[in-house]
């Protein structure tokens, strides 16, 4: 662990380096300095690399709201060890971080809050793991084809992540798609999706809800017809705020 400078005087930062699959990979945790023994939040960024990094003003907005909270970069990322695949073997980043998140909480309530690719790495976890309370997923991924297709951007980072398209290589997404094994998680569900998104479709939230639903499982969804991927201030701050209440109650 080392010191990280925190942008809010009533939450602790610190940079922790831990063990996943054998290689050293780094997260920031947050600390709420009145609480410091709150339930846990692990929270999962979105992009790939160096795109998206985790935001110390998140997270301690996240840890203001009375969590304790652990973001991991994921493999590759600021000195990390290993290389960022993008929801593949990288997702045991966000498993084995729960163990972490674990070590500062004086609760074994333990919520996922996802943002953009996070969303994968979120249900990965819930699947993965049998000790997750909830899931925030928010602008989620829940379907790599789905990005392939609308992303035209990012096709040849996929591509050359993933060894090929999902016509050359389709195994290399659907190994990285969750929805066919959502029945395996037991956490409640909250989608969150402004549904002018254009960096990741409304389609990614109502197939995440219909799987959901077909399954019997616990979720409820909020939708805004007026937002894109990105919320504006007050809302957002308003959103999290909710996100943050909702949690407490599952």
């Amino acid at each position: 662990m080392r010191d990280y400078p925190s942008p809010n005087p009533n939450v602790k930062l610190a940079e922790i380096t831990y063990w996943s699959e054998g290689l050293k990979v780094k997260g920031l945790l947050a600390t709420p300095l009145q609480n410091p023994k709150s339930e846990g939040i692990l929270y999962l960024r979105g992009g790939i690399q160096n795109v998206g990094m985790v935001r110390p003003a998140r997270i301690t907005q996240l840890a203001a709201n009375g969590f304790v909270v652990f973001a991991p970069y994921y493999r590759g990322v600021r000195g990390g060890e290993g290389k960022d695949m993008f929801a593949g073997e990288d997702r045991f980043d966000a498993v084995n971080a729960v163990e972490v998140l674990k070590r500062f909480c004086d609760s074994e309530r333990i919520h996922l809050f996802a943002f953009s690719r996070g969303g994968l790495m979120a249900l990965w976890t819930g699947i993965i793991r049998n000790d997750i309370t909830s899931i925030v997923t928010w602008g989620g991924v829940s379907n790599i084809e789905y990005t392939y297709e609308e992303r035209v951007d990012m096709r040849r980072m996929m591509k050359r992540v993933f060894g090929g398209s999902p016509m050359t290589n389709p195994s290399a997404y659907e190994e990285r798609t969750p929805l066919d094994r959502i029945k395996e998680i037991n956490a409640s569900v909250l989608i969150i999706h402004g549904m002018k998104d254009d960096n990741v479709s409304f389609k990614h939230a109502e197939l995440l809800e219909e799987r959901l639903k077909e399954l019997n499982k616990r979720v409820e969804t909020w939708y805004y017809p007026e937002f894109t991927h990105y919320f504006p201030g007050v809302a957002n701050r308003n959103v999290l705020r909710g996100a943050c209440q909702w949690m407490k109650l599952q």
